[in-house]
């Protein structure tokens, strides 16, 4: 987690902007949730931009470029199942030193692209003096209800949680292990490194959270602890966590703050419904954690605060 500078953090500027910049017009979202929402042509349209930066998002010491592009387009499509939509075009621009091979970095981005059932419709190129993954996705709802924003939870809601958390982080543990020994690397964490370099979007799992009466919902990209503080700041709730269901091989720690599992978390006022809405779907289940609360400063697990961890970028 980077502390930053109170005020000045990741999410302190976004509040800054939000307030500078022209609201939008009804019936539209703009700033301020994991996608756009824009009234084109009658039917909402979701737009969403994501960035990866080698120093920052990735360590190329771990990873090749294929991985890196593959990350930054699961990282923006996670935009588009967060609201519970459908994918449907990329844009993806670039920039690197001149010995970036664009080549394996378009691998990974096609294949990504192809995973997550979207096109690849154009983009940009430019020299750099790091490696840049810029990936823009439209996507769109269809049927049922419209998008799930991250602020229609209610007191009483159900807190759930498409699946374990913790992978990516202890994926990252386990490279960085691997890369600090001098003896001949150890086999397994393979499933935990998988989880890292090549994480998947759950656009299946947020339709069917939408269909299923999600109030709100966002995905687990900074960490849960932070990402699900998220969602109760935006809806004005607080939340109870009954449990926090960490990925095997994963520790407590890297299930609240690790962050790039890019599973959802999502409010609901009936289970029952969200379950046969999954189950239609062919999907598991979605795990019960914890319950939205009147009192908007709550953040408890297990009688104690749910300690502030995650991801945040920080300016001085």
């Amino acid at each position: 987690m980077t502390a930053g500078v109170p005020g000045r953090g990741e999410f302190a500027v976004i509040e800054r902007l939000k307030h500078r910049l022209p609201g939008p017009p009804e019936g539209e979202v703009w700033i301020g949730d994991d996608a756009a929402v824009l009234g084109l042509g009658g039917s909402p349209v979701l737009l969403t931009t994501d960035m990866a930066v080698a120093g920052v998002h990735a360590d190329l010491a771990l990873m090749g470029v294929d991985d890196l592009g593959w990350r930054a387009v699961a990282a923006a499509v996670s935009d588009i199942a967060a609201m519970g939509g459908r994918a449907v075009h990329v844009l993806v621009a670039a920039a690197g030193p001149p010995t970036t091979d664009l080549d394996v970095l378009s691998e990974g981005v096609a294949e990504a692209v192809a995973a997550h059932g979207c096109r690849l419709v154009g983009g940009d190129l430019s020299n750099a003096s790091e490696v840049v993954v810029v990936v823009s996705v439209t996507g769109v709802i269809e049927g049922g209800p419209g998008p799930v924003l991250r602020s229609g939870a209610v007191p009483g809601d159900h807190l759930l949680l498409t699946g374990p958390v913790g992978a990516s982080a202890a994926g990252l543990r386990t490279l960085r292990a691997r890369a600090a020994s001098s003896r001949r690397p150890e086999s397994g964490g393979e499933a935990l490194v998988e989880a890292f370099l090549r994480p998947r979007a759950r656009l299946a799992e947020g339709e069917a959270a939408r269909l299923g009466g999600a109030t709100a919902m966002i995905d687990v990209s900074d960490g849960l602890a932070a990402d699900l503080g998220h969602l109760a700041e935006a809806s004005g709730v607080g939340f109870r966590l009954e449990q926090v269901p960490v990925a095997p091989g994963a520790t407590v720690e890297e299930a609240l703050g690790g962050g790039e599992d890019y599973e959802l978390v999502f409010a609901a006022a009936d289970v029952g419904r969200v379950t046969a809405a999954f189950a239609a779907a062919g999907l598991a289940p979605p795990l019960v954690i914890g319950t939205c609360t009147a009192e908007p400063s709550e953040r408890s697990w297990d009688g104690r605060e749910v300690p502030k961890v995650g991801w945040e970028h920080g300016w001085a």
